[in-house]
């Protein structure tokens, strides 16, 4: 499985403290059957001030360590941009930790809505992104108060282009029942294209992708399952499925 979605590099936002624990998760993460893990730290102005090449550098630091731990993962960069005025900035000044081109030409880029509203102006920004060849994917949309409420919230965003993205955790309840109830009906619209872990770290928020995955199939068949787990996440980032090795990087 490929997960386009995880906070795994070390001291950079709020994912693991140091390289000890990120090593534990990067072994859970194995574990749990994930062959490719996309590290995406938060890119969250007056929060989190991570951009594309410090995030770079926390990566390419982080690599040496798993490598020489000698752990079976495959490994790329992204990041979790929090959606806000900011963003076109980050953008012009090449600073945005892009996931990957689609065959369209758009690169696409993990979004993240703040959890308890859909602000406004929002589908003015995307559309903004949109115009500059950049496609969102919007992370985690079930887990927003406001879509739990009414999860067509998301219609607009779907029919602009967007691409989205579920988190792990909400198909296996571990959210609870209404984002869980919110993921569903995000699925049966046909909205979603990957299931992620958004992993921070081996408590409350270690990697569920195999329970996912297992939902899944119970729930929509194992084709689905796989295009959700594999196939649409190794689209979105440029990853191929067949690649399982840390030695690869």
């Amino acid at each position: 499985m490929i997960d386009i979605h995880c906070h795994l590099l070390p001291g950079i936002d709020d994912g693991p403290r140091d390289e000890a624990e990120a090593l534990m998760l990067a072994q859970a993460l194995v574990q749990d059957g994930i062959t490719h893990v996309v590290c995406t730290p938060h890119v969250f102005p007056g929060r989190y001030a991570n951009n594309r090449r410090s995030i770079a550098e926390a990566f390419a630091a982080f690599r040496r360590r798993l490598l020489e731990a000698d752990i079976d993962l495959g490994l790329s960069f992204a990041g979790e941009v929090r959606l806000g005025p900011e963003v076109i900035a980050l953008l012009e000044r090449d600073e945005i930790p892009f996931l990957g081109v689609q065959s369209d030409g758009r690169k696409t880029m993990l979004l993240e809505l703040p959890d308890g509203q859909i602000p406004v102006g929002a589908d003015r920004l995307v559309d903004r992104l949109l115009n500059h060849g950049v496609r969102p994917i919007i992370v985690h949309p079930e887990r927003n108060r406001m879509v739990m409420d009414d999860p067509r919230r998301m219609t607009a965003f779907a029919r602009m282009g967007c691409r989205m993205q579920l988190t792990a955790a909400s198909l296996s309840g571990h959210f609870g029942p209404r984002v869980q109830a919110a993921a569903r009906s995000l699925l049966d619209f046909g909205y979603v294209h990957a299931v992620a872990t958004d992993a921070h770290n081996l408590g409350g928020r270690k990697p569920r992708m195999t329970q996912a995955r297992d939902w899944l199939v119970r729930e929509y068949g194992a084709s689905k399952a796989h295009q959700l787990t594999s196939a649409g996440p190794a689209e979105l980032a440029g990853v191929a499925v067949a690649q399982t090795s840390a030695g690869s990087l």
